[in-house]
């Protein structure tokens, strides 16, 4: 499956917003990669490649907040604004394990905020793939640096920790779940994302097999949150290249300081 424009979209709004880092190129062990995908992303453990404003007391408004989202103007086609929230939500990642971090996964997982709520203001997208009806949530929002530094620690532990183990949906059915680290481009202060796969069955016997990505990033004293979720392909270049665009917007934007958008 190809979606070129969805590509040159994409390449075009990081472009406006500074040059593309020259990073080495990385993707899933053994995932198929989009054909009209080129761009490329280095290792999650990379230093940062842009300098970010770190520890300047300067908060952002909400309408900077939102002027820094990633949008559907960004992706280009197949995506645009989301329907509402998939079944698959409920019926699969409302579950429960008896490991307290595995269960602590499961729970951003679902509720899509890893650092909790908010401690300023907050902007959020939420987006739908047409063609594989994967959906993407992407959140800026205020947090402690110190806070959202120790969650993106437990991020980091958590294939060591909870690489492969069972978790019970509400309906009983029992899921294999294996987690593991997605390489995401230098940006920000700090950053690392997971890619988390959970495996089972209907009650009528049918396989399921969803995909989600969980990447963060830490800018300054706001952090970036992105899911990117389905049950069908789930493009790791896609929470890369979401993830690079966001993040050097979001440093662009604090630049500005308090300045009114």
């Amino acid at each position: 499956m190809t979606h070129p424009p969805a590509a040159r979209a994409l390449l075009a709004s990081a472009l406006s917003v500074t040059a593309l880092l020259a990073t080495a190129g990385c993707a899933v062990d053994d995932e198929p990669r989009p054909r009209w995908f080129s761009a490329s992303a280095s290792a999650s453990g990379a230093s940062p490649a842009v300098e970010q404003p770190a520890g300047s007391g300067t908060a952002l408004t909400e309408a900077q907040a939102q002027a820094a989202l990633v949008t559907e103007a960004d992706l280009g086609e197949p995506w645009g604004p989301s329907r509402g929230a998939r079944t698959w939500r409920d019926g699969l990642l409302k579950a429960t394990t008896e490991d307290r971090d595995c269960q602590r996964l499961l729970d951003a997982l679902y509720t899509e905020e890893p650092f909790g709520a908010p401690k300023g203001p907050q902007a959020t997208s939420a987006l739908d793939d047409g063609d594989t009806d994967a959906q993407l949530r992407y959140r800026v929002a205020a947090h402690p640096p110190a806070d959202v530094d120790r969650t993106l620690d437990w991020m980091k532990s958590l294939p060591g920790r909870c690489g492969q183990f069972t978790a019970t949906t509400t309906r009983g059915i029992v899921q294999g779940v294996e987690v593991s680290d997605l390489p995401l481009p230098p940006v920000g202060d700090a950053r690392h994302a997971l890619r988390v796969t959970l495996s089972g069955e209907t009650e009528d016997g049918e396989l399921t097999y969803l995909t989600m990505d969980l990447a963060a990033v830490r800018v300054g004293e706001e952090a970036i949150t992105l899911t990117n979720a389905g049950l069908d392909e789930v493009y790791a270049e896609v929470t890369q290249q979401g993830v690079q665009l966001g993040a050097q917007r979001l440093a662009e934007i604090r630049k500005q300081g308090k300045a009114q958008i």
